[in-house]
Order: C-alpha cells, then structure tokens, then sequence
C-alpha cells in the first residue's frame, strides 16, 4: 500500500512539471499571480491531468489547462527532490503532444531542460 501512495505521488510531481514546462510562454508582463490563485492553478491542473497518472497523452482539457497556468506558480515547489523524480525527457514529449514547444537549455526550480 505504502508502493501505491509513493508511486502517486510520484505522478502528480510528475503532472505538476508537465504543467511546469507548458507553461513557459506565458505572459510574463502579467503581475504575479497571488498564493491563493497560485494554489487553484495547481489544484485545476492536477485534476485536469489525472489521467497522464495512468500513462495516457492529456487531454484537450489536460492541455487547455497547461497552456493557461501561471510558471510563477510552477516553478518554486520544483526542488531537487521532486526534479530527481521527473523523467524530464517524457515530460517534453507530452508537452509538445499538446503543441508546445519546450526551450532548450530553460532553468526552472531545480530543473533545467535539455
């Protein structure tokens, strides 16, 4: 049982950094965003996700709500602990699957892309 609980655990740091790296054009002249507003993007884009938690490609929805999610709100929980538990590599492929395209060499938390 403790397996189950760490392996999802696992994919929803995972979903957190698909939402990390779709996130990366979004408007940066737009004031930061709040705690609170913050804590719904995650919260949205979680529930939005679920389903990348069970090795499907996300959803129109996943996808919509990647591309609308504030980065501020990404990338302070990307610690090194969460990022030694993200295949950075799949986490690309499912991004660009949603017609983003991830920069090259970008730093975000304790993540840096290849």
């Amino acid at each position: 049982m403790a397996e189950i609980r760490e392996l999802v655990r696992s994919w929803i740091m995972m979903i957190i950094m698909i939402l990390l790296f779709l996130c990366l054009y979004t408007n940066s002249a737009s004031a930061a965003p709040s705690e609170a507003q913050c804590k719904l993007e995650k919260k949205l884009g979680v529930n939005a996700c679920k389903e990348v938690l069970y090795g499907k490609p996300p959803s129109s929805d996943c996808c919509e709500r990647i591309r609308v999610t504030d980065i501020e709100c990404v990338c302070p929980v990307i610690t090194p602990k969460l990022a030694a538990l993200v295949d950075v590599n799949r986490a690309i492929r499912l991004i660009e699957g949603c017609g983003r395209i991830v920069p090259r060499h970008f730093k975000c938390g304790s993540i840096t892309t290849p």
